[in-house]
């Protein structure tokens, strides 16, 4: 599993460094409890101790790792951090959702049919990368559209840990089969009609079950739980 190239488009090296440390504290293949020395991740990814700096610091203030004299330990990211992930998730998406049910979607919904459109592309093609890619694009295109500044800063301070767990989980929801993707699409899909309704209480239902649901890929996807 690796980011796609265009999550990393017009990136730093140390954010590229970062993104793949990022992975591999939470998939479990750097273990919680271990030390990451400058020295090890300057030789793992062939470059100076400049970029893993700004890569470790981005870490520490995801709160993933903690800076020691020694080194970086591994704080890694336990099933309630991602619960958590989620409760702001749902409080950002429900906001900016009700919020355009009182605006003119149809702009907003024909794009993001041309993105569940890639969606289904993706399932046919079995690519769990790139369907992960469109899924964070079809929920960004939504909370972008909204125009709430503050809400964006939000998303975009918990943006690379989201769309990391949205690429293990996705792999989960990939090995589970066809069926377990059409029910993905088809979550997007009632997200565009709550969203057409342009009726509040429909949206903030909408959102109430995308979330639920959601939830429950997280226990099996996660490792150690």
């Amino acid at each position: 599993m690796q980011y796609p190239s265009v999550w990393l488009n017009n990136t730093s090296l140390g954010e590229t460094i970062a993104c793949e440390l990022r992975l591999r504290i939470i998939n479990g293949t750097i273990k919680t409890g271990e030390v990451i020395s400058e020295n090890w991740v300057a030789s793992e990814f062939g470059t100076s101790r400049s970029p893993v700096r700004e890569a470790l610091k981005t870490l520490s203030n995801e709160g993933l790792i903690r800076l020691e004299r020694m080194g970086a330990v591994v704080i890694g990211l336990d099933i309630a951090d991602v619960e958590e992930l989620y409760d702001v998730r749902f409080l950002i998406e429900s906001f900016v959702q009700q919020r355009l049910a009182q605006t003119d979607v149809t702009e907003l919904l024909g794009s993001l049919q041309r993105i569940v459109d890639k969606m289904e592309l993706a399932m046919k093609h079995n690519d769990a990368v790139e369907f992960s890619y469109q899924d964070l694009s079809f929920h960004e295109t939504i909370i972008t559209a909204a125009e709430h500044n503050r809400i964006l800063h939000l998303w975009k301070s918990i943006r690379p840990i989201v769309m990391t767990v949205m690429l293990i989980t996705t792999d989960e929801i990939f090995s589970k089969g066809e069926q377990k993707l059409h029910a993905v699409i088809e979550k997007h899909y009632r997200i565009m009609k709550g969203l057409e309704s342009q009726d509040k209480k429909v949206v903030e239902q909408v959102v109430r079950e995308y979330f639920a649901d959601s939830r429950k890929t997280l226990h099996t996807s996660i490792p150690g739980h």
